[in-house]
């Protein structure tokens, strides 16, 4: 019976795989977690798509709405860097452009072992992701808590 399950856990995780290299190739691209906020504006106008910006003493949010409707918010902090990322919508955004450098600790995540195939949730000390969803209904955030601006709850990002 452990042969078995074990089988299907990696049949599982090739399939994981192959589902998040398939998204990643065929979504347009978003500033990175962690990177600078200057890939912002290049990103709209590569997606066609509309920003709104909204501002506080501590952060910027950058609201993207792809042709997709596909809701992306970069949360960018006073000295430019890319603390969080959020994204809601009908299609997933790329997320190995969106996560940056940490999309590999993702995806070494998304194909170990996990409880149900809609939900994954990484919490490290480095790096938090928690992504949901189902055909044409995703979301999920993810940040890096050394980044936060200070007084920044995560109950801000949306």
């Amino acid at each position: 019976m452990k042969l078995a399950s074990g089988k299907a856990m990696h049949i599982l995780g090739w399939l994981v795989t192959g589902v998040l290299a398939s998204q990643a190739a065929c979504l347009p691209a978003m500033a990175s977690l962690g990177g600078d906020a200057t890939t912002v504006e290049a990103d709209r106008a590569q997606m066609k798509a509309q920003v709104r910006v909204t501002s506080t003493a501590a952060y910027t949010v950058h609201e993207i709405t792809t042709e997709t409707n596909t809701v992306v918010r970069e949360y960018v902090s006073a000295v430019g860097k890319v603390f969080a990322v959020s994204w809601r919508g009908p299609t997933l955004p790329d997320l190995q452009q969106t996560l940056g450098t940490y999309y590999n600790d993702y995806q070494t995540a998304a194909t170990t072992p996990h409880v149900g195939h809609r939900h994954l949730s990484i919490d490290r000390a480095d790096l938090v992701v928690h992504s949901n969803g189902r055909m044409r209904a995703f979301y999920g955030h993810a940040y890096v808590p050394a980044l936060l601006p200070p007084n920044f709850t995560i109950a801000d990002i949306q």
